[in-house]
């Protein structure tokens, strides 16, 4: 399976100052979906590499239906680029606004904690494969940002 999709209700517990969800708790609902996508993905325990260009697109209210989707964007040797939406809306309404969006990196692991190689991910749809593309060119750019020229 290389989705899955997570619900849960904004409970008043997740409010912060401004009476909205606290990023921090959307930000450990992408973890939890993210981890439950490459787990799944690499039938072994997986751990959090990487979580790069989250963006907040608009609040979650307290009392919103909130869907995290977390997709397998493009695989590497032992780790998994999973691309996470996320979205709410009032139940009543039926209609779902994207408030998130993020990509996560998780590296399978051993139980020695040393990285295992997994499975690789083929896209077969033109969707699938310019996820895979945007993945690839966001993980060259992390990774030019951080090298620095010589």
């Amino acid at each position: 399976m290389s989705s899955i999709t997570l619900r849960f209700l904004a409970e008043p517990n997740t409010v912060n100052f401004g009476g909205k969800v606290h990023g921090g708790t959307v930000m450990k609902w992408i973890d939890e979906a993210g981890y439950a996508c490459a787990t799944r993905w690499a039938k072994r325990y997986c751990v959090t590499a990487f979580i790069g260009s989250i963006r907040f697109h608009h609040p979650i209210m307290i009392g919103d239906l909130v869907e995290v989707e977390a997709r397998l964007a493009y695989t590497g040797k032992t780790s998994m680029n999973i691309s996470v939406e996320v979205r709410s809306g009032d139940m009543k309404g039926g209609e779902m606004t994207k408030t998130t969006e993020c990509l996560v990196v998780f590296v399978s692991v051993d139980s020695h904690g040393r990285p295992m190689p997994v499975v690789t991910y083929a896209p077969g749809t033109p969707g699938e494969m310019a996820l895979a593309e945007r993945a690839r060119a966001h993980l060259d750019a992390a990774r030019a940002a951080a090298s620095p020229e010589v």
